[in-house]
């Protein structure tokens, strides 16, 4: 048997050996060796340099000494010696590699290595002189050809995005022509954390790479393209596609504008109306479409067709509600009118508001504020009769109503004019502009201010700008705080550096805090996407002693960086979370972590939860909403498993985080789908039936219960677009929800992150045919919550009365005795009613399960074909294909990435299947379809679209899917508020408890 090996003196001593054969012969034995003696090793590791550095030596002997002293200084832990001597082992270190490439030496020193040319690499673009050590490029080369060789080009691409070696992503592509990893790139350099220099550098360089879509290969990477244009936001790019593409493929030129229209800022899609070319004689009609669809209102309408037509409204359940919660007080009636704006959310169906006129009119002050603000939300996207359907609550041109109360309703008609138009408000911006000028009070000036900033969210127009700024300057607090919000949202990621400049200025100057806390907020809307351009002014609001400029500049930090899950913003606010003095600006910290992360939810869970156990209720408080925000629609178990314990925590606002989060994420969830929905539906009927919970949890509940059925069950919350990108509204709408927590009104802002989730097709002209599509999965998966059932009335029925069998014996030998006697007693019949309850075996009674008696289980179909403009949600995008030998066909793919599957293979039952994955946050896709019509010769029948809602039936029920009406309750202006309730006063919540304002 062989010993092992004890010590190296005896290979260490060879080195003293004048041959160089010996020494040679030491530093091979050595190399194995270092693992083991690397101690006993390092004490001589003078002569193993001086080996490395003679000249005297042959090469491969200096080689072989070099990695000698890599491998003991790695061991030593000093890494940077370490890479030093690897890359003078120049073949000996590569030879290493191959024969060893999964040793951790190995893998640790490639690492640095590519560490060290990386940042070597970032600091000669920033214009650094410092040049490469040749040793370093040569062993990348080398590392970059081996991923390519072995088909590691993923991670070849990880590597050279990260060194700015965008050649050898080009490399890659010329010799795969996989779009797939160009795609991959695009959402590597959007999705990591880069500059935005640097980012928009790698855009445009993979823009001409992408090949030309074409109808008849599905265009997989039309969404891919679509990102980078609504990333890039360069009109001139865009145009010059849609262009080629309305010589040949106008039907993907259509699809294109559609999809751009989902993602893009107003201002970029004005850009590219205004420069589309006029075409020629043939072209002029496709440019004329092109310019109509970017309007985006040709989108608004469809969608709002299609919550329309499937409203899936269970008014049971805002009836139970309203009997639940107490009317006269104000945040019970703010919390109703929250719950039915969003469940009914662009249906344009006002039923329960028509019905419960009584309880409308029971609102007060800013309750009614509210009240007439949630019929923008219901009617969002209504552009064309806006201001007809919100007409008996606008200002009157003749100056203030005289009616008590009229300048609350008024105001919030303005908000709600803002929220019908939300992000497309070119049409109402001017006269949202004059009825803030003309107004007089603070109220109706609050509800303009944030109509205007809604409205023209990103409009980037100074003369709206400087209107609110001229209210700001008065200095009342109620409009000053709206009047800050609107400056920022109307300059949204302009990171203009005058406008924050004066405001941060006001800021200082002013002692209200609601006006601080608006333009702290404004300022954050400012620096919206900009990165690493907004850090100075980060670093200043953080900075400050007031706790709201801090509380502004986290926000600042979480919209400058959102979607990025940028480290060290993340670092930053998990500091803040658990070290700030502020418990608003911890809750704040903690919150904002879901605008980084909410690309990937599946890791927002493990970041938040020891923050949800904090002993600080703020953190807890912040930790479900972050869950909520960054895991909305996924129905994501392990979020509803932190959750589900915090709907019983000890303090009231952390139980009503837990109920709006809970409802947040399982919106569009089905009971086979996720096994929390029905448990969840029955605490939120428990919390707010119950009079002794608190009322900010109730409060919770009615919100959860109005997200987890929202848009009549045909919207998801997401912060995401159908292409990938960002979705602005989306974000600036949960961040202004958010503030919620300040001033209730702004929760109707939640309503700008509801993506309906239907499919809608169109052909050639525009139009919506008739067809089916396939849904490759169980209808019960993706099926409608079943509809809440009213409780059964029991008849009250005649209890029989039992007879012991030791009764009936007794009775028995009394009739025997009798009869002996001659008396003729009748005793032993059983009075009406009465059951003998001896206990016997029921031999004819059948057993369980008999065959005879059993009826057997009807098997359920494995898919299912749905009409056009029909519901289908985000997890169930991959299960959806065309018919292979149907009449229409996508022009693009259904959705974005493939579906996994437990065989392997795609779960369809024809090839035509969508590409996407149901368990991510994003499947992509969906939305409105462009058609190819296979067969046009052949007669088309249409969808009828409805332009104008028919108004809700006299005897409509409280119960079943709500009809649709446009028009105001009809019995005149201001009658959905009685002006004659009396009016209860509201509770301290609506008066700004966090504000010592006068």
């Amino acid at each position: 048997m062989v010993r092992p090996q004890s010590s190296a003196a005896g290979v260490l001593a060879l080195l003293q050996e004048p041959d160089p054969v010996f020494k040679q012969h030491a530093l091979k034995a050595l190399n194995p060796l270092v693992p083991q003696f690397w101690a006993e090793i390092s004490e001589h590791i003078a002569v193993i340099e001086a080996l490395y550095e003679s000249d005297e030596l042959p090469k491969p002997t200096r080689n072989a000494a070099a990695l000698v002293a890599s491998k003991v200084y790695y061991f030593l832990g000093e890494y940077d010696e370490a890479l030093s001597f690897a890359l003078g082992a120049g073949s000996a270190f590569q030879d290493e590699t191959r024969a060893h490439g999964s040793e951790e030496y190995v893998e640790t020193i490639v690492s640095k290595a590519i560490d060290r040319y990386i940042q070597v690499r970032s600091a000669e673009q920033s214009g650094s002189k410092e040049k490469i050590d040749p040793r370093l490029q040569s062993t990348i080369e080398g590392i970059f050809g081996r991923c390519i060789t072995e088909g590691e080009f993923k991670q070849a691409i990880g590597i050279a995005l990260e060194s700015h070696r965008l050649d050898v992503i080009e490399t890659i592509y010329q010799q795969t022509n996989d779009t797939s990893l160009l795609s991959y790139a695009m959402e590597g350099v959007l999705d990591t954390g880069f500059s935005l220099s640097y980012r928009d550098e790698v855009l445009r360089f993979l823009f001409p790479l992408f090949p030309q879509p074409t109808t008849g290969d599905g265009s997989p990477h039309v969404h891919a393209l679509t990102r980078l244009l609504v990333t890039l936001s360069d009109p001139s790019l865009t145009i010059s596609l849609l262009s080629s593409l309305v010589e040949g493929e106008p039907l993907l030129a259509y699809q294109f504008a559609f999809d751009l229209v989902e993602g893009g800022s107003q201002d970029f899609l004005e850009n590219l109306r205004t420069e589309l070319p006029e075409g020629n004689e043939k072209t002029q009609p496709i440019f004329e479409k092109l310019r109509t669809i970017l309007t985006g209102k040709d989108s608004i309408k469809l969608y709002r067709e299609f919550l329309k037509r499937n409203n899936q409204t269970d008014l049971l359940i805002l009836k139970n509600t309203k009997d639940a919660l107490e009317p006269r007080s104000s945040i019970y009636h703010t919390a109703l009118t929250l719950q039915n704006a969003f469940m009914h959310a662009g249906t344009t169906s006002d039923i329960f508001l028509r019905e419960n006129l009584e309880w409308l009119g029971l609102a007060s002050n800013w309750s009614k504020f509210s009240a007439t603000a949630g019929l923008g939300v219901i009617h969002k996207g209504y552009f064309e009769q806006g201001q007809t359907i919100l007409g008996p609550y606008l200002p009157q041109s003749g100056g203030e109503s005289n009616i008590p109360g009229a300048n609350y309703s008024e105001g919030g008609a303005l908000y709600a004019l803002g929220l019908i138009n939300a992000g497309y408000g070119s049409d109402v911006i001017t006269y949202l502009r004059d009825a803030l000028k003309a107004a007089q009070g603070e109220v109706v000036q609050h509800g303009a201010a944030l109509g205007l900033g809604v409205a023209g969210m990103g409009s980037k127009s100074m003369e709206a700008f400087e209107d609110l700024k001229n209210i700001l300057f008065t200095d009342s607090a109620v409009a000053g705080e709206a009047s800050g919000y609107a400056m920022g949202l109307v300059m949204l990621g302009t990171a203009a550096s005058e406008p924050v400049r004066e405001m941060l200025q006001y800021a200082r100057e002013t002692q209200h805090e609601k006006i601080i806390r608006g333009l702290a907020m404004g300022t954050a809307f400012i620096y919206y996407g900009r990165q690493e351009e907004a850090d100075a002014t980060i670093k200043l609001l953080l900075g400050e002693k007031d706790p709201i400029l801090r509380y502004g500049g986290v926000y600042t930090l979480a919209l400058a960086y959102a979607g990025t899950a940028n480290n060290d913003a993340v670092r930053k606010l998990l500091h803040i979370a658990v070290s700030d003095t502020s418990d608003d600006v911890r809750r704040a910290a903690v919150t904002s972590l879901a605008f980084l992360l909410f690309k990937n939810p599946a890791s927002v869970p493990r970041v938040v939860q020891l923050l949800s156990e904090s002993y600080n209720p703020h953190v807890r408080c912040g930790a479900t909403l972050a869950l909520g925000i960054a895991c909305a629609g996924t129905g994501l178990q392990d979020a509803i498993e932190i959750l589900e314990p915090m709907t019983k925590d000890s303090v009231d606002f952390v139980r009503q985080g837990a109920f709006i989060a809970l409802g947040m994420i399982l919106v569009e969830q089905s009971e086979a789908s996720s096994p929390a929905l029905a448990p969840t539906r029955a605490k939120y009927l428990k919390v707010i039936s119950d009079k002794h919970e608190d009322p900010m949890a109730r409060f919770g509940a009615a919100i959860g219960q109005g997200f987890i059925d929202a848009g009549g069950r045909n919207v998801t919350i997401t912060l995401q677009s159908r292409a990938g990108s960002i979705n602005t509204s989306a974000v600036v709408g949960m961040v202004l929800f958010c503030q919620f927590w300040y001033w209730y009104p702004l929760a109707h802002c939640a309503s700008l992150a509801f993506s309906s989730t239907g499919v809608i097709g169109l052909d050639a002209d525009l139009k919506a045919p008739k067809f089916e599509f396939i849904s490759n999965a169980k209808p019960s998966l993706f099926a409608y919550p079943s509809t809440t059932k009213p409780p059964k009335k029991e008849a009250v029925t005649k209890v029989a009365t039992a007879v012991l069998s030791t009764t009936a014996k007794v009775k028995a030998r009394e009739k025997k005795k009798a009869a002996a006697e001659g008396e003729s007693m009748d005793l032993d019949t059983k009075q009406e009613g009465e059951v003998d309850v001896e206990m016997k075996s029921d031999e004819a009674s059948p057993k369980d399960g008999d065959a005879s008696t059993s009826r057997p289980k009807k098997t359920e179909p494995s898919f299912e074909l749905r009409p056009n403009f029909s519901r289908v949600t985000p997890a169930q995008l991959p299960y959806i294909s065309f018919s292979s030998d149907g009449r229409y066909q996508p022009v693009r793919a259904v959705s974005a990435k493939a579906l996994p599957s437990k065989s392997g293979k795609a779960a369809v039952r024809d090839t035509s299947v969508a590409l996407g994955s149901g368990s991510e946050k994003f499947a992509g896709g969906g939305g409105i379809l462009i058609l190819t019509d296979l067969r046009p010769n052949e007669e088309t029948e249409y969808i009828e679209l409805q332009t104008v809602p028919a108004p809700p039936a006299p005897e409509a029920a409280p119960t079943g899917n709500a009809d649709v009406s446009s028009e105001p309750p009809p019995t005149g202006r201001h009658i959905a508020l009685d002006e004659n309730a009396p009016e209860a006063e509201p509770p301290e919540a609506f008066e700004y408890p966090f504000d010592n304002d006068t």
